[in-house]
């Protein structure tokens, strides 16, 4: 560790960093390296004590993010915690609680007592809760005090909206969709209504001091991100970007992990210099993406219109991707949507590091085609991604008690994989 950041850091996160290291198999002072160098984090509060550590950075594994939440019309608070339940064991790296209601505090304390992975929040939803709703009554205190109550809680990572700044509102008001971030949307209102700057900003050492103190890693909000593809790579986005740049260098000069979060919708041809004008702009701070979209035309499946977007994005430079469910612009997702978004997420993650050679990312392909070939079944379920689901799609379209050296879809006679065993044979 030879940075000003690492130096800043020194003696922190040490177990943290060993555990991380050792789920991803690699040495821990390679994850020293790189997360004092900022171009790996681990969100680990000292105070989340049921936490498995995690390490994100373009040397590991892409890992998923699940965001999960009632809103202040629907679900409950058992009903999140199941979802939460559902999004890690389908896989999720990471869990997000994007609550908004009275009733926020009290789940978020639920899920950290039992969130065994990097566990997010974005403090605006909750200061603005406490403020009734009004812009008029939000102030810089009380945003602050709401930073500093959720990092006592314990929570790991917080999206901060800092990079939207006032001048950058006209140009996202000429868009078709305008400020389709709720934190953004919310600061927009407030900076315009108080005439002042973006409160998050003007104190941004302040909360540099809370997160050091408490160790959270700042993910910087994409506030100005694009809500659909016209408006992608426009002013606004990059003029947003340019000043998460500067953060990203202000929380390392005082010790604080940071990641920076990236675009909502882009066309398809327009991801490779998204991510990597970003790594540029920010210095190689862990990219963490929402999807992209990659069209707009698709509502009820936007878990595959993201997940086409994110195998590029990941393949181009982002380290964490936030999953998108069937339900994305239609309405709060239920638990099958859940899974639904974070297998989704996990296939484009997967991908994307196979494609980029990640070491030991094919292995699982390698074998899982070797047990097709050998008609193993239980084996072929064992490697899925997910299980439940690829052996109750077989059971169901078994055909009487057939054998297992086939399926139902080509049949025992035109099955290809019976005949090259039987060629091999009479080689």
């Amino acid at each position: 560790m030879t940075t000003q950041f690492a130096e800043a850091r020194k003696g922190r996160t040490t177990s943290a960093m060993v555990s991380a290291a050792r789920s991803e198999n690699v040495r821990a002072e390679e994850v020293c390296r790189l997360v004092g160098l900022g171009h790996a984090v681990i969100p680990a509060n000292p105070a989340h004590s049921c936490l498995i550590p995690a390490v994100i950075g373009r040397a590991f594994r892409t890992k998923i993010n699940a965001n999960i939440g009632f809103s202040g019309e629907k679900s409950t608070r058992r009903k999140e915690l199941e979802k939460m339940k559902i999004a890690i064991c389908a896989g999720a790296d990471c869990v997000m609680d994007l609550s908004v209601g009275k009733s926020s505090a009290t789940l978020r304390k639920d899920m950290l007592a039992t969130c065994p992975v990097p566990f997010g929040t974005v403090p605006i939803y909750d200061a603005f809760g406490r403020a009734g709703g009004d812009v008029t009554r939000l102030d810089a205190d009380l945003l602050l005090s709401v930073i500093a109550e959720q990092a006592e809680q314990g929570v790991d990572f917080m999206t901060l909206h800092a990079g939207l700044l006032k001048d950058h509102i006209k140009l996202a008001l000429k868009r078709v969709t305008g400020i389709v971030s709720r934190g953004g949307a919310i600061l927009a209102e407030w900076m315009l209504e108080h005439k002042s700057e973006n409160p998050i900003y003007s104190r941004w050492d302040d909360v540099m001091d809370i997160c050091f103190a408490h160790d959270v890693t700042v993910s910087l909000g994409d506030g100005l991100r694009p809500g659909c593809i016209a408006d992608a790579s426009d002013k606004a986005q990059f003029a947003e970007l340019a000043v998460l740049g500067q953060l990203v260098r202000r929380c390392r000069k005082r010790g604080v992990q940071v990641m920076v979060e990236g675009p909502g919708h882009i066309p398809f041809n327009q991801i490779q210099m998204n991510m990597e004008r970003e790594q540029k702009v920010c210095d190689n701070a862990p990219f963490y993406v929402l999807g992209p979209v990659v069209t707009d035309i698709a509502p009820g499946y936007d878990h595959i219109t993201s997940c086409i977007g994110a195998t590029a994005a990941a393949y181009y430079g982002a380290s964490l991707l936030c999953y998108v469910t069937p339900a994305e612009h239609l309405g709060l997702p239920t638990s099958a949507d859940v899974k639904a978004g974070v297998i989704t997420a996990r296939i484009a993650a997967h991908a994307a590091d196979v494609a980029r050679n990640l070491p030991g990312a094919v292995e699982r392909d390698n074998a899982i085609s070797k047990a097709r070939a050998d008609f193993d079944w239980e084996r072929q379920f064992d490697l899925a991604i997910d299980r439940e689901t690829a052996k109750a799609r077989y059971e169901k379209n078994r055909v009487g008690s057939e054998k297992n050296d086939h399926c139902s879809m080509c049949g025992k006679d035109f099955c290809a994989l019976r005949t090259t065993k039987r060629l091999r044979k009479e080689k």
